[in-house]
């Protein structure tokens, strides 16, 4: 049985005898809705701290979604979402109010993400990724966990939080777990629940766009990035808002990167009303 806590007099209460006990304790970060791509990051987490306490946290930030975003639609399953924590032997879901996370509104206070965070989504959606940090660096101090899981689909936002946890000196060793996906390809996302029938059929362009990329890298990166339009022009209903291939740690790639280059294609888009994203990794060249 997963313990539930909604208030951070409970959460501490609830670690405080594990903590005590010496125990590494892991946290899996998450708004909800979850799903067995969030599974395995709980997985993951629990194998990290060898027998310490997993916690997962189920909370939509709204500092993170910008006007017009899906906030108010966001789903919001907490019954179901326990049940996926109990299954995986998840010790302690952490489901606060915002007034809990956010005693004033709006914080006066927020992590800045620094130019990583204005490229990508931070220029799709300027403001998310401080949305981000902000929760991510309280949920941080109010666990105060040794190992955070995150999954490498939002490779942007695991490779801001490894800086944020690094610059600010948090203590944290904060680990990517790889995409989850549906047996055609399309990446897992608690989005993925607004796609109807049609739409999910074209939201698998979006994986097959990074696969021809992937499949077109050993020959470099101009022939990659041909690969990866060549695919998109082929798909219906999908509205591309990018599509980039960068080093691994989002910084631009030379113009002719020396064989062996580790790269990372990343795309977002909508399928009808519904944003999604997704990446994979490259070697170029090789």
């Amino acid at each position: 049985m997963t313990r539930v806590a909604t208030t951070r007099a409970e959460l501490a209460d609830a670690l405080a005898e594990r903590r005590h006990a010496g125990e590494r304790v892991g946290l899996v970060p998450t708004m909800g809705a979850l799903h067995v791509g969030h599974a395995s990051l709980m997985d993951r987490a629990a194998a990290e701290v060898g027998g310490g306490p997993v916690v997962v946290s189920v909370f939509v930030n709204p500092l993170q979604f910008g006007p017009g975003e899906d906030l108010d639609r966001y789903p919001r399953t907490l019954d179901a979402d326990l049940e996926v924590c109990a299954a995986h032997g998840v010790d302690l879901a952490f489901a606060p109010t915002v007034e809990e996370v956010y005693p004033a509104w709006p914080p006066a206070v927020t992590v800045d993400p620094g130019p990583l965070g204005t490229v990508l989504e931070g220029a799709s959606r300027p403001g998310h990724f401080a949305g981000v940090l902000t929760v991510v660096a309280k949920l941080f101090g109010l666990v105060r966990p040794d190992v955070a899981v995150f999954g490498e689909k939002d490779w942007q936002q695991l490779a801001l939080v490894r800086r944020m946890a690094a610059d600010l000196c948090l203590g944290v060793d904060v680990v990517g777990a790889p995409t989850v996906r549906e047996p055609d390809g399309l990446a897992l996302s608690s989005r993925n629940r607004y796609l109807g029938p049609e739409e999910r059929l074209a939201a698998v362009a979006l994986s097959r766009t990074l696969h021809a990329a992937a499949d077109a890298a050993a020959h470099g990166l101009a022939p990659a990035v041909d690969a990866a339009r060549a695919e998109l022009r082929e798909a219906h209903k999908v509205d591309l808002d990018y599509l980039e291939i960068t080093a691994p740690d989002l910084s631009p790639l030379p113009d002719d990167p020396a064989p062996g280059t580790p790269a990372r294609a990343l795309i977002a888009a909508r399928v009808g009303s519904t944003r999604l994203i997704d990446n994979v990794p490259l070697t170029l060249g090789a």
